[in-house]
């Protein structure tokens, strides 16, 4: 089991988020950056990958946001994680059909791993579009982040509290180059930045997303100090449950943890209640939380969809609707997957959310 090895120090001995960062981003051998998960021929697939009416949704609702914020001459979007880029593909299409918000228009691409950023470049390849390690190129606003799945698959911090003290989860690679899950005493520092947020205070296992809230902590800097909002959409839950909920794919199926290191997806659910406390920690409206249905729905998917299907053989509409179900069903993605938009401006009166 020698592959084990490649994800621990000399210590044999990593806290949770630790280990995670190595096995999906290591540079030689991480999940992420050694193989392309997307797609039926990878290990999931996301819901631009499942059907276009989602990118296509987005970018009206980043049109209608523009048109809300009375057309500023210049408007900044960013995807966080874009994947293999098919989203900015399809906005690049339908801004076209925009002409006024096309010209003010500036796309980036956040991206860490360098062989999707690669792949990006190669399926994008549009002079609108360019990349970006830390958002400093940005000068003006307003700037509008969006992130699909983008949360969701950076790594967490896990731990057990027995009453007031706080023990934090390790994974300890064996003498038998087997993986066993041990405890240490947590650092003061941690404990003080989770009793920060009520979410967190009657949880006896808390998932904490430490390296995400540094990811969000530059992304509200540039918001507070340009003007913008951040649209996240990920499947996780509003009530916390004392529950590990670390999963891993591999090939569109169920996988051990610890099988396929660096060669399986790891992520963990979203708590949006930690997200909303957290935004409103740092100054910024938040929209009330909903479903991946209701802000769907909400921005004309249903119609976009039954238009469409006018012009289409009966198999084209089966596969556009048999798509659509995988989106918007409760028992699928519909529910499973939230929507939140933290914003600073003073108009509110974004679609989707009510």
């Amino acid at each position: 089991m020698i592959i084990n090895q490649n994800f621990f120090n000399k210590s044999r001995m990593l806290p949770v988020d630790k280990f995670l960062e190595n096995v999906l981003y290591d540079k030689k051998k991480g999940y992420y950056t050694s193989k392309i998960p997307f797609g039926y021929k990878g290990d999931f697939l996301t819901a631009p990958g499942i059907s276009n009416l989602f990118s296509e949704m987005i970018g009206i609702w980043l049109v209608t946001t523009w048109n809300t914020l009375r057309k500023p001459k210049e408007f900044n979007i960013v995807e966080l994680g874009p994947g293999n880029g098919s989203l900015t593909k399809i906005l690049i299409k339908l801004f076209k059909r925009f002409p006024e918000f096309n010209k003010a228009t500036n796309i980036f691409l956040y991206e860490k791993s360098s062989l999707l950023r690669n792949l990006q470049k190669k399926n994008i390849n549009h002079s609108k579009v360019k990349w970006t390690k830390n958002f400093n190129n940005i000068k003006k606003g307003p700037i509008i982040f969006f992130g699909n799945e983008f949360f969701d698959s950076i790594p967490i911090k896990q731990f057990t509290r027995k009453g007031s003290l706080f023990f934090e989860k390790h994974y300890l690679l064996n003498k038998k180059n087997k993986i066993d899950e041990v405890y240490k005493k947590a650092s003061i520092k941690d404990i003080s930045k989770i009793k920060k947020f009520k979410v967190l205070n009657n949880l006896k296992f808390i998932e904490f997303p430490k390296l995400g809230l540094n990811e969000l902590n530059k992304i509200t800097k540039k918001i507070s100090k340009l003007s913008g909002g951040l649209l996240l959409i990920d499947y996780g839950y509003l009530n916390s449950k004392n529950e590990n909920t670390l999963q891993s794919l591999s090939n569109h199926k169920r996988n051990n943890i610890f099988d396929n290191l660096g060669k399986a997806d790891i992520t963990s659910l979203v708590n949006f209640s930690l997200l909303n406390e957290y935004f409103i920690k740092n100054n910024l409206k938040v929209k009330k939380v909903v479903t991946q249905k209701f802000f769907l729905e909400k921005m004309g998917i249903i119609e976009r969809a039954n238009h469409l299907s006018q012009k289409m053989s009966f198999k084209e509409q089966s596969n556009l609707y048999l798509r659509l179900k995988r989106l918007l069903d409760t028992k699928l993605m519909g529910n499973l997957f939230k929507v939140i938009f933290a914003y600073k401006f003073k108009k509110n009166n974004f679609l989707g959310f009510e």
